[in-house]
């Protein structure tokens, strides 16, 4: 009884800590195009959603719904510890041509919608068709170029159950062969027989031109004994398929190649999100994407924007999304750049801009990005010149602008949907009167710096010089910051604190003149990119700048000797 107990309580402890992780909910399909007569798996997955499972209901008008299954695992999460699951069924489409898979409700979550091309006619049936296994492999470009990414399948087809099996590949002589994701699983008929088809994906780099030979994907397995077999003892039978060997042609690097060498068959560019203003000392965040055919993330160069005069710009990791589709890899990256404007007036950022190659037309192209322009405002902006506005809205509005922008819509975005009490409205105009009395003394302080000295002949103290260095900080909205905003968020907000701004962690913390605070922002650097305790990282912080960050003098700054702990993160 203690046992199960113990069990229940451990249970209900992963339960809770998932509960607080933020809910993401995705789906996807192992293949987007498929023949008549074969199947197609989607597959939903969701993070922080503990015993919701979606609803496949929708579906069946226009599928025919099998082999459901679903797992769950604990992985490490923003808050703490969070519930994975993922949950994936077999669809038997009922029609030809493309087909929309509709969001699906995942508990409060939704899926987004997805897209199903369904060819009308079956597929040729392939070499070796009719025997109970057979296995075949083919390249999605027989004439690549040097260094082109090219798609390689190897399908094997079985039509009676297997127990065990192996399907080897073995590495061609002058190409690299590195296996991409996880194998498909579908059913399709051939020959009057249903198979069960494995479809195992292969990223083939060639490294020379000239004639390449793919050597033959080999399979080696045993069938599942027949109820027969089992009572005669028998343990199935020993199966072994070959697929025929593949050459191709690989082409040399033309002339005329862009550099870097970028061979795909396509390339856009958009930008997710663009700041609407930007303001001297405020981080503003813009996002870009980038949409490869052809190409995985580790062949990709770095997403990076041109200087822009007058900015800092700190951009973060590149996050990539790797995927198959019509037989060779694809891949979105996005990146986010955090965008720290030091002066006031108009500036320009100049269109990203990527060359690459056009494998299909054998011409070299560019893809771009459309130039930006803004103007930038002053500190505190028209947002810090207006009166305070009566009532909550007004007040929320005010607590914001002492953030940067991403981090202000995160502290405002946290209060309840169902709108602000009066107690908190009170607090927040309290913090609103503070926060502008504090902005009025911060500019008359750059106004009038002497007025904080010494006078002449009186001793100066320690306290005077520091307040002349000392910038004011709304420490509620740093403290709300700190709570809820992301590491990398974080990271960028206390840069921008530091004046002039910080241009990297490594100054951050030489800059930072209270101990404690040095050590919680290598934590928080440990959190973001050596996989060190978040929840702790937090908590270090809220409690070393509770009253403002402490800031040495800048020209006693001295560099240190030690080489940095983490590489720096140097501006575009």
């Amino acid at each position: 009884m203690s046992r199960w107990m113990g069990q229940l309580g451990l249970w209900l402890l992963l339960a809770t800590l998932s509960t607080g992780a933020f809910a993401q909910t995705r789906a996807w399909l192992d293949r987007e195009r498929i023949n008549a007569g074969e199947t197609v798996t989607l597959n939903v997955e969701t993070t922080g959603s503990l015993g919701n499972s979606p609803d496949f209901a929708p579906l069946r008008s226009d599928f025919v719904l099998s082999a459901s299954r679903s797992n769950s695992e604990m992985v490490p999460g923003k808050n703490g510890l969070a519930v994975r699951s993922q949950f994936s069924v077999l669809l038997q489409p009922r029609r030809s041509g493309r087909i929309a898979i509709a969001a699906l409700q995942v508990g409060s979550e939704r899926t987004q919608p997805l897209e199903l091309e369904v060819l009308g006619e079956p597929a040729s049936a392939p070499q070796g068709a009719g025997g109970d296994v057979f296995i075949e492999s083919e390249a999605d470009d027989l004439s690549p170029y040097v260094q082109q990414a090219v798609g390689w399948v190897v399908r094997l087809y079985a039509a009676v159950p297997l127990l065990a099996g192996k399907i080897d590949q073995p590495v061609p002589e002058g190409a690299s062969l590195m296996r991409v994701g996880d194998d498909a699983q579908y059913s399709r008929d051939i020959a009057g027989r249903r198979y069960t088809v494995v479809e195992r994906r292969f990223l083939l780099v060639p490294e020379r031109s000239g004639a390449l030979s793919v050597p033959a994907a080999l399979f080696e397995g045993r069938s599942a004994p027949s109820f027969i077999d089992q009572i005669m003892g028998g343990s199935g039978d020993e199966l072994r398929a070959r697929a025929r060997p593949r050459n191709l042609n690989v082409q040399a690097l033309p002339a005329d190649a862009p550099q870097p060498w970028l061979p795909l068959h396509d390339l856009n560019l958009r930008y997710r999100s663009t700041p609407q203003e930007l303001r001297v000392g405020s981080a503003a965040t813009l996002v870009v994407e980038a949409t490869v055919d052809g190409a995985n993330a580790a062949q990709l160069p770095g997403l990076e924007l041109p200087p822009i005069d007058g900015v800092q710009v700190f951009p973060e990791p590149v996050q990539a999304d790797d995927g198959f589709a019509d037989g060779r890899p694809r891949v979105k990256l996005t990146r986010k750049f955090s965008l720290v404007p030091s002066r006031t007036g108009p500036t320009r950022l100049d269109g990203l801009r990527m060359e690459w190659w056009d494998v299909a037309t054998g011409k070299p192209r560019s893809s771009a990005l459309p130039p930006l322009s803004w103007t930038i405002a002053a500190a505190g902006g028209a947002a810090a010149a207006a009166p305070a506005a009566a009532g909550a809205a007004g007040a929320a509005t005010t607590l914001a602008d002492a953030l940067p922008a991403g981090a202000a819509g995160a502290a405002v975005g946290a209060a309840p949907a169902g709108g602000i009490s009066s107690a908190w409205a009170l607090a927040a105009l309290l913090f609103a009167a503070l926060w502008l009395a504090t902005l009025v003394w911060a500019l008359h302080l750059r106004s009038h710096p002497a007025s904080l000295l010494p006078k002449p002949g009186a001793e100066a103290t320690a306290e005077a010089s520091v307040a002349v260095k000392r910038v004011p900080v709304n420490v509620p909205a740093l403290r709300q910051m700190i709570d809820l905003a992301d590491f990398d968020h974080i990271a960028t907000v206390l840069r921008s604190l530091a004046h002039p701004p910080a241009a990297d962690d490594d100054e951050l913390v030489e800059r930072l003149a209270d101990p404690a605070q040095r050590e919680a922002v290598q934590a928080l650097r440990r959190a973001r990119w050596g996989g060190g305790d978040g929840v702790a990282a937090r908590a270090q912080l809220r409690q070393a700048f509770a009253q403002g960050p402490s800031w040495h003098e800048a020209e006693q700054t001295a560099a240190s000797p030690l080489p940095p702990l983490y590489p720096p993160r140097k501006p575009s």
